[in-house]
């Protein structure tokens, strides 16, 4: 702005020269959709007839001219068009929409059905004070938030705990969705070992989602806000004890579910807490757990502490195991990122859990 009012230097607006203006325009406006397309359909047509065998951007210009087309498109414009559609010979990275939210789990992503993510953040340590471990729980859709400090390590009970006491006051979602931590998933000592989270879940008609290892994306939510407690409750404040910090991360945990309300508001229902309800852990199995694991170079996924064949085809990719404790079956689907609706069934494996006691 300075620039201008010195160039102008005292001039009445009409009579300043600005003819050193630069010549690009402060707004662009985007090809027709059709054009774009007629141009994709005559690149085809010359790729596929042309006597010459010219295919690009001139050739597709001439094709245009010689058809009558107005307004014609400049040769530049079509190339721009063939590298933003990924039409090129020369490779250009295709920018692809990423997947909806919890593609991996198809009424999650219909919006029928809500997940909550729960994760640790560990190694913080209070000055003076004992080393800190915290809960963190964050609803997929609706954004809903839970964080929970504790003093010592935190154990699978802790978290059961943490998880009751959540969803009796905000409802049951459709599915819980952990890392494969032991304090999750229970001990990885032998196959088929059912956890104390897994059984809560399993009993409150949750289906428990666990995540394939070191796999990027699927985790992004709890994630995203572990960082961000962290940094707004965690790094902000010098806290003097445990009952500061988790004083001051329920009131940043108040304040967030009220900056939130309308998404909260607006996301898949939840069922209510059923009442008279008491945890059982020698209870009968029933219902659903879902992994999601890569298969490896033979086509084999690691589900439940076993190594299941699922297809010699389909190697280093992600697949939906789908373990069906009613019917003893464990059910594996095809999952692709390109294609997060296509999810074909690859094997059904007949697999069932024999009932023991549970222990710590």
């Amino acid at each position: 702005m300075n620039r201008w009012v010195r160039h102008a230097h005292g001039q009445r607006l009409d009579r300043v020269d600005w003819s050193s203006r630069s010549p690009i325009p402060h707004t662009t406006q985007r090809t027709d959709p059709a054009l774009e397309d007629l141009v994709l359909e005559v690149r085809s047509r010359l790729r596929a007839d042309s006597d010459l065998g010219f295919f690009g951007a001139e050739a597709i210009l001439e094709s245009l001219r010689a058809r009558g087309v107005e307004p014609l498109p400049a040769e530049r414009t079509i190339y721009r068009i063939l590298r933003r559609r990924g039409v090129l010979d020369r490779r250009h990275r295709v920018r692809r929409p990423p997947p909806p939210p919890g593609w991996y789990l198809p009424e999650v992503a219909r919006r029928d059905r809500e997940l909550d993510s729960f994760d640790l953040v560990e190694g913080l340590v209070i000055r003076g004070g004992p080393q800190v471990e915290v809960v963190n729980g964050v609803s997929l859709h609706g954004g809903l938030v839970a964080s929970w400090p504790r003093g010592e390590s935190v154990t699978a009970r802790f978290v059961v705990e943490c998880l009751v006491e959540h969803w009796r006051q905000f409802g049951l979602p459709g599915y819980a969705q952990f890392d494969n931590d032991t304090v999750f998933q229970g001990p990885h000592v032998h196959p088929d070992t059912i956890g104390r989270v897994s059984r809560l879940c399993l009993g409150l008609g949750v289906i428990p989602v666990f995540v394939p290892p070191r796999e990027p994306g699927f985790q992004a939510a709890i994630e995203h806000y572990n960082g961000s407690w962290q940094v707004r409750v965690w790094g902000r404040f010098e806290h003097a004890d445990l009952d500061g910090l988790a004083e001051r991360s329920s009131r940043h945990v108040a304040a967030l579910r009220r900056h939130r309300a309308d998404r909260i508001e607006a996301a898949p229902p939840r069922r209510a807490f059923p009442r008279r309800w008491r945890l059982n852990l020698q209870a009968r199995l029933e219902g659903r757990m879902v992994y999601l694991r890569r298969t490896d170079a033979e086509g084999r996924a690691e589900v439940l502490g076993r190594a299941f064949e699922v297809d010699r085809q389909w190697t280093h990719r992600l697949v939906r195991a789908e373990v069906d404790l009613d019917a003893g079956m464990i059910r594996f689907y095809r999952l692709r990122r390109r294609e997060p609706g296509d999810q074909p069934l690859l094997k059904a494996v007949v697999h069932r859990i024999q009932p023991k006691p549970f222990h710590e």
